[in-house]
């Protein structure tokens, strides 16, 4: 069941400062659009539900159309839904959704989306993010993933299931994140990361495969095996785009493969990361 509460709930229930963790309540819902102060230019949609289960910690502010799923816990601090940080936005109405068992450290901020992306921004299932995050507008956020204490994900963003992005680190707006892919602390991200990618660096650069996360998965030794098989073929040298051209057919059967070689199509205006020694 999901629970509506107006911006004076959630106002009250993020000031009590009693030290304990607060519970959604049911409230009205007020879907009417509300004008803050003659100052504020635009209007401010409040329409917020949160899922049963979840806990709320004392001094965290929810507002906007933002709904919560079960079993969430949002700690101290956060500020979740307020409009997005981008001088395009003119206060049109949007969402942000964040699904079941996510744990939000203190200081988490997440925003909701602007009319240029979909006026959405997206949060699956099961993720850890920890102190200091910051979730621009419209990214779009998988299951399973962990961002490390300060990361900072620009706006358009997306990062697929099971992946771990290091601590510090900042990811330009519209990057792609692929699954399974491991982000080192204080990478600087510009280019995009292929699933079960190792990154790092001030500007990111490819160091080979997460084959930690890959194990730990269970994803089999010898799929690992074709998995770096395809690697060392198409990041051979600066081609990469041509040479999975001279995967061979065994390899391109290979579902992990394929979702390499899909990603790196599916976008190719997009940069995405290489090996230092082919940049």
């Amino acid at each position: 069941m999901l629970h509506r509460i107006t911006k004076l709930a959630v106002f009250f229930l993020s000031g009590l400062g009693l030290g304990q963790p607060l519970f959604a309540a049911k409230t009205q819902a007020n879907k009417t659009p509300v004008k803050k102060e003659s100052k504020v230019t635009h209007k401010v949609y409040f329409d917020v539900q949160i899922g049963d289960e979840t806990i709320i910690h004392t001094h965290v502010n929810i507002t906007g159309n933002t709904k919560i799923g079960k079993k969430n816990e949002i700690y101290p601090f956060c500020s979740i839904g307020t409009p997005p940080q981008d001088l395009k936005y003119k206060g049109e109405k949007n969402s942000l959704i964040i699904g079941d068992n996510n744990k939000l450290r203190e200081y988490v901020n997440i925003n909701p989306g602007t009319e240029q992306g979909g006026s959405i921004t997206k949060v699956g299932n099961h993720n850890l993010f920890m102190v200091y995050c910051h979730i621009a507008h419209d990214c779009m956020i998988d299951d399973n993933i962990v961002l490390a204490n300060n990361v900072q994900v620009g706006g358009h963003v997306s990062i697929n299931k099971n992946a771990i992005v290091g601590g510090s680190c900042a990811i330009h707006e519209f990057s792609r994140i692929g699954e399974f892919a491991m982000i080192g602390g204080m990478t600087g991200v510009l280019s995009d990361v292929i699933p079960y990618g190792l990154s790092l660096g001030n500007r990111n650069y490819l160091t080979g495969l997460n084959l930690i996360g890959l194990r730990r998965s269970g994803i089999s030794n010898q799929d690992i095996k074709k998995i770096q098989s395809a690697y060392d073929i198409i990041f051979c040298d600066d081609t990469f785009r041509k040479n999975i051209e001279n995967l061979g057919h065994e390899l391109k059967e290979n579902k992990y493969v394929n979702n390499i070689v899909k990603f790196i199509n599916s976008d190719k205006k997009r940069p995405i990361s290489v090996p230092m020694n082919n940049k």
